[in-house]
């Protein structure tokens, strides 16, 4: 058998290379997570930003602002007296950043300053809440990081 000199070495360790990345093309499955955009709309949003910036300090110079609660009946929002939405009307977001199929987009009315978002349109995982209202034509926004079990 003949000696190894540095070509042999050196073609050993450039196969070994070629095994170990063929290797993990072929191991890790490519295609099974969801790789949807975060939104299919994040041209538009990023121009329209402007607008969630201000709705938010509005939001952060309240006094009071509207509460979550998890039960067993789904999440109840709780807004405070001193709020009061134009129209009683409140735009809600449940983003699921892993997949957008699971996002729960309503506008509701609020019922003795309060609304529910039924366990049945929830599904384990981690959200964003996006609470969105107006008051005297001034938008607000305040946003949640929830888990669901």
């Amino acid at each position: 058998m003949k000696n190894l000199n540095w070509g042999h070495g050196l073609m050993i360790a450039l196969g070994c290379f070629i095994l170990f990345i063929l290797t993990m093309i072929f191991t890790f499955p490519t295609g099974s997570e969801n790789s949807d955009l975060v939104s299919d709309n994040y041209y538009e949003e990023e121009l329209e930003y402007q607008k969630i910036i201000d709705a938010k300090e509005n939001a952060a110079a309240l006094t009071q602002v509207p509460t979550y609660k998890a039960s067993v009946n789904g999440i109840n929002i709780t807004f405070p007296e001193a709020v009061q939405p134009d129209d009683n009307k409140v735009n809600f977001v449940l983003f699921r950043t892993e997949d957008s199929n699971l996002d729960v987009k309503k506008e509701v009315s609020l019922h003795n300053h309060q609304f529910n978002i039924p366990k049945q349109v929830i599904s384990k995982g981690s959200y964003t809440l996006k609470l969105r209202w107006n008051e005297n034509k001034k938008p607000y926004q305040v946003d949640y990081d929830i888990v669901w079990k």
